[in-house]
């Protein structure tokens, strides 16, 4: 009698593109989270990712994803406001006083999920998306000049993305919303006199040591930013129950290991950085202040256009001022056992 013959489980291939250069660690970030979900899936599932413009422009992902050019993305939301303004609330502005980790608790479990699908079904985009990777607070920017005051913000031509342009703008700048890979080429041929991008490690794989000299460190902008992973609705539906756990969890392990990832890489680029002859300053008070005001506005002026945009914003706030009171009572100040070690002592 013959063996019975086994059945060979199928693999299922999906093509993603991230919306960053090969180089960058962003890049590096969707490659850890397919290899998460293909080395559980054990063959079952394979995620391959593609660099930027492999497919499509970085800005178009969304749209590429919700048609089945591609079966997913990996990118951030704000990168999808000229959809819809309310898209970039996950990850520019103060954000009510919430770091990255804190909003990705509202966007899980205060209602920030279900707003940004209500979001993407009002303009028709069938996608399944995942949120996940607490950002560092980004810096304000790369500047020819420190800044010392507000007002040496008036009249830059300047790089930024989501809402952060309407910030920025508020703040006198003349705002070009340039992709990753354009930002340094610009920078450097003088068609932008400054320049925001995320982080030392990004930043110094981008070149922009190169081109610039001064970084100013601290922002409201975009102080608690996330990524997001999408899917193609029809290709993820078509997924088994046990496949999809294996994404959900992937997602969740990804966001933790991007998170101590981050830590190791941006410290020691944050060194390459000053032996590049990088100066490094703290964005003064005012500026930041200035952020805050300019925030202001731009949530009273979207908040009466779009009544998504303040109902993001209106579940944001009720979350904030909660996790807020906690966080900031509960937290100690590290900065003061930082320095008790390592601040040089005076004499």
């Amino acid at each position: 009698m013959s063996a019975p013959m086994i059945a060979m489980a199928q693999t299922t291939s999906l093509r993603f593109q991230s919306t960053w250069p090969t180089k960058d660690i962003f890049h590096e970030y969707a490659n850890d989270f397919a290899k998460k979900v293909n080395d559980m899936a054990g063959g079952r599932l394979k995620i391959e990712v593609l660099p930027a413009g492999a497919v499509v422009p970085a800005f178009q992902l969304l749209e590429a994803v919700n048609k089945g050019t591609l079966d997913g993305g990996h990118g951030v939301v704000a990168y999808h406001y000229g959809k819809n303004t309310a898209l970039a609330l996950w990850g520019s502005g103060p954000s009510f006083g919430m770091d990255a980790n804190m909003v990705l608790a509202w966007h899980n479990y205060g209602g920030g999920k279900a707003l940004l699908e209500e979001i993407y079904k009002s303009i028709n985009m069938d996608v399944v998306s995942y949120l996940y990777g607490p950002m560092p607070t980004q810096p304000l920017g790369w500047f020819k000049k420190p800044v010392a005051k507000v007002d040496d913000i008036k009249g830059l031509k300047f790089r930024t993305v989501g809402l952060s342009v309407d910030i920025f703008t508020g703040l006198g700048a003349a705002v070009n919303p340039l992709s990753a890979g354009e930002i340094v080429p610009a920078l450097d041929r003088g068609l932008i006199d400054a320049a925001e991008f995320n982080n030392a490690s990004s930043d110094r794989a981008l070149g922009f040591q190169d081109v610039a000299k001064n970084c100013m460190l601290q922002s409201f902008h975009q102080s608690a930013e996330q990524f997001e992973v999408l899917f193609n609705k029809g290709k993820y539906n078509a997924l088994s129950a046990e496949l999809k756990a294996i994404i959900d969890y992937a997602v969740q392990a990804a966001s933790a290991d991007m998170s101590w990832k981050a830590i190791e890489r941006n410290s020691q680029d944050y060194i390459e950085l000053k032996k590049a002859g990088v100066k490094f300053y703290k964005t003064p008070d005012a500026v930041l202040r200035a952020q805050l005001a300019a925030w202001d506005k731009i949530v009273a002026a979207k908040s009466g256009e779009n009544a998504l945009f303040k109902k993001v914003i209106d579940s944001q706030k009720v979350f904030a001022q909660r996790a807020g009171q906690w966080h900031n009572d509960y937290s100690v100040d590290f900065k003061m056992a930082y320095n008790h070690y390592f601040a040089k002592k005076k004499a």
